[in-house]
């Protein structure tokens, strides 16, 4: 079984509860699945659920390179010259990251109201970024979007491999 969740904010990646922030446990009342990767406490979007141990290690296995796409929100403006680092690879404390897939793209239309909201100042702006990267580093995505100057606000996985987040609102789930 193979499970899609829309992760909302501020909930782990994990079933139990840790201090204050809670586990999948209020969202999820499924047996015996558990997240292929994880997801940042901080960040929102797909997480895949399995009970198949060979698929949680195909999907979660740098060698496999399953492509996981996100929406970035980054302060600043995106220069040409960061984007292309992106695109190269960052060296990041735990080595260079493979090139990733980068665009600016417009907001997407498909957003929902983050809770709690974005911090928005007035005299910096921001921008959307669409990355897509073939690693699962921790934090890789604003690690690599700080090392090029463009601080992530937040951060919205959209797809892992062929499967999206289409349709799921947060805090839904579906049986793919």
């Amino acid at each position: 079984m193979i499970l899609a969740f829309n992760k909302p904010m501020n909930v782990l990646s994990q079933f139990t509860d840790e201090g204050k922030w809670p586990g999948l446990k209020h969202h999820i009342d499924v047996p015996n699945v558990y997240a292929a990767g994880r997801l940042d406490r901080d960040s929102e979007g797909l997480l895949i659920l399995t009970d198949n141990g060979k698929a949680q290690a195909r999907i979660t296995d740098p060698r496999s390179r399953t492509p996981k796409t996100y929406f970035a929100l980054v302060e600043g403006t995106p220069e040409e010259a960061a984007l292309e680092a992106l695109r190269g690879g960052v060296t990041l404390k735990d080595g260079v990251t493979r090139p990733a897939e980068v665009a600016q793209v417009a907001a997407p239309d498909w957003i929902w109201p983050r809770d709690p909201p974005v911090r928005v100042r007035k005299t910096v702006p921001d921008a959307w970024l669409r990355l897509t990267i073939t690693e699962g580093r921790n934090r890789q995505v604003r690690r690599m979007c700080a090392n090029v100057g463009l601080p992530v606000l937040r951060l919205i996985r959209w797809s892992v491999g062929d499967w999206t987040l289409d349709g799921l609102a947060p805090g839904q789930w579906r049986q793919l």
